[in-house]
């Protein structure tokens, strides 16, 4: 019961990046917030790598500091850098949706890139999620799909996810503990933007009060919290199980953005619906190897 609780409020946090996400980034910018957010993260992320995982922190960084380094740039910078600078042009229901396709595309590269084995039933289930997608591209009309002018954001996403699968299929190899190697992640991430952040000042005086508490948010629910959940709840239930409340991110989406007021159109209904279920056809049915380490993996990322 706890780790089911844990799940959804792990996935609850994820989906309220995207709309706290979307406010904040009207004062920071796409770049600085992805700076404060890990920078932050990261003062708690280390003390818990000590309490949970205890790794040898000198044996990790000589034998992983380059994968650690370019997953960080992968995973912490790229991604976040995209999904950021897509809730410029995108609404948070939109963005919520297309991530949804992350496990069945990383399902697909890790078919090209790995040879892992893959059926009928999973391609059907990434063709289906694909559909669902375009049809929130083009608002419906799918006929429109070669002329209709795209949602900068949505297209920002889509490519936020062949950026997230090239990250998780190098996180599976791995043999790092996952607190441990989403922290050094975060640090290698954090060292490479802290030259570029010279040529973008910002003063963290221009901040409202609600972007503080945005920031704040950002920083501790979805980049730490979250994580911590995630992992709790994996090694009781397994990533199969745990896999499947990774849909609930769009629906809680979906919720919060109806309770801030804000309607839902009926292209994003059933693009949603049609991403969650091809998701579900194209990771769950049968459960892949891929999958498997799709669910290990992603949760650092939103």
């Amino acid at each position: 019961m706890r780790e089911k609780l844990f799940l959804l409020l792990a996935n609850l946090f994820w989906a309220g990046n995207y709309v706290v996400g979307k406010q904040v980034i009207k004062e920071t910018g796409p770049l600085w917030l992805t700076f404060i957010r890990w920078g932050i993260a990261l003062i708690f992320l280390l003390p818990l790598t000590y309490l949970l995982e205890r790794p040898r922190y000198i044996e990790v960084l000589k034998r992983w500091w380059l994968p650690l380094l370019v997953n960080g740039i992968l995973g912490i910078i790229g991604y976040n850098l995209l999904l950021y600078g897509a809730l410029k042009y995108t609404s948070p229901m939109n963005a919520a949706i297309v991530n949804a396709l992350n496990p069945a595309i990383i399902v697909m590269f890790s078919y090209f890139l790995l040879k892992e084995r893959i059926t009928l039933m999973n391609i059907f289930g990434f063709a289906v999620s694909l559909i669902g997608v375009l049809f929130i591209l083009t608002k419906g009309h799918l006929l429109f799909i070669f002329q209709a002018n795209y949602n900068l954001g949505d297209l920002m996403m889509l490519l936020a996810g062949v950026v997230w699968a090239l990250y998780s299929i190098m996180g599976r190899k791995l043999a790092v503990p996952p607190i441990t190697a989403t922290a050094f992640s975060v640090f290698f991430s954090i060292v490479t933007l802290l030259p570029f952040m010279f040529f973008h000042p910002f003063s963290l005086h221009e901040l409202s009060k609600g972007g503080s508490i945005g920031i704040l948010y950002i920083s501790l629910f979805p980049s730490v919290l979250s994580f911590l959940f995630w992992n709790v709840s994996v090694k009781k239930v397994g990533p199969s199980y745990a896999g499947i409340y990774l849909n609930f991110i769009a629906v809680f989406t979906a919720l919060i953005t109806f309770l801030l007021g804000d309607s839902l159109s009926m292209p994003q209904l059933v693009g949603g619906g049609l991403v969650l279920t091809g998701v579900y056809l194209a990771t769950a049915i049968p459960k892949t190897k891929a999958s498997r380490s799709t669910d290990a993996t992603v949760s650092s990322g939103h």
